[in-house]
């Protein structure tokens, strides 16, 4: 998409293509406390170049539009845990699901954890400056085992019932497991005992029905994931590490975002060197 730069009034202002806060970026090796978010730790893994550039550069890379129907479906959800949480009973979810001994967990920091702007689970690295942080959708709690059960809402809409292990095996899902096993490393580390099963709520809507009639039906499943969070330090010391280089990083062979922009920098390379053209606000002027 071609995304335009607006100011707080929604009004269209010059782009620069770099951020504005020096604050959000990160000088090598510096002092100072620099968070590193669980979607910023999914781009280093996808694509090193982007990630470097993004979080040590300092470039504003275009933005994509609000999932607007999906965050409303998480805060509808959010709004039902919490009557639960509140008088400590289950979910009406939990008994068909063999979970009627869950509860979701009752602490009061729970508001800040699914707070993934501005706070989230929170975990120093290994003492250095790098601050580890991921918004939550809710945690649980077994109430026999007192272990924490952590959980994210998926909002969909496919034909058919959904095989839960089909789910887990779609390639484009890879990215809900590390979702999974790294705020299970978060909250491992922030000391609590976490339970080893983790749960997709996903929320498939129904596309069978007679007409919109303004409503939206959906089918509910829990999908169990068994997180494994083993993998996870190492590469956030080879993360932080390209941080504290100074060379940008070779990118990703299969990123589209690279190929793009090196396709993009070469049209308008060549156009501006061809004899008697005139290309506009050229990056080679």
């Amino acid at each position: 998409m071609i995304d335009l730069k607006r100011n707080g009034k929604k009004e269209p202002v010059k782009a620069t293509g770099v951020r504005s806060r020096e604050s959000s970026s990160y000088t090598p090796n510096q002092t100072a406390d620099f968070k590193i978010s669980r979607g910023r730790f999914s781009n280093f893994l996808t694509c090193k170049r982007c990630f470097y550039l993004d979080r040590v550069k300092g470039l504003d890379p275009p933005g994509t539009p609000g999932w607007t129907l999906n965050e409303t479906t998480d805060l509808l959800l959010k709004k039902e845990f919490d009557e639960c949480r509140e008088t400590q009973t289950p979910h009406r979810l939990f008994a068909a699901n063999g979970l009627g001994h869950v509860v979701p967990f009752d602490h009061p920091e729970i508001e800040n954890w699914r707070n993934s702007l501005h706070r989230g689970l929170m975990l120093r690295h290994k003492g250095t400056s790098i601050i580890l942080t991921g918004g939550v959708d809710d945690i649980w709690q077994d109430t026999r085992t007192k272990q924490l059960i952590v959980v994210d809402y998926k909002s969909q809409a496919k034909n058919g019932v959904v095989d839960k292990q089909d789910y887990l095996d779609d390639p484009y899902h890879d990215g809900y497991k590390i979702q999974m096993d790294f705020y299970s490393y978060l909250l491992s580390g922030m000391g609590f005992d976490v339970h080893p099963t983790s749960y997709f709520l996903v929320c498939n809507a129904k596309r069978d029905d007679d007409g919109f009639h303004k409503t939206m039906n959906f089918d509910e499943y829990l999908v169990p994931y068994n997180w494994n969070s083993d993998w996870i330090e190492e590469k956030v010391d080879e993360m932080v590490a390209l941080m504290n280089q100074h060379q940008i990083p070779e990118p990703n062979e299969c990123c589209k975002n690279c190929a793009y922009s090196e396709q993009y920098a070469k049209a308008v390379h060549q156009a501006d060197s061809k004899q008697g053209e005139n290309v506009q606000g050229s990056f080679f002027s």
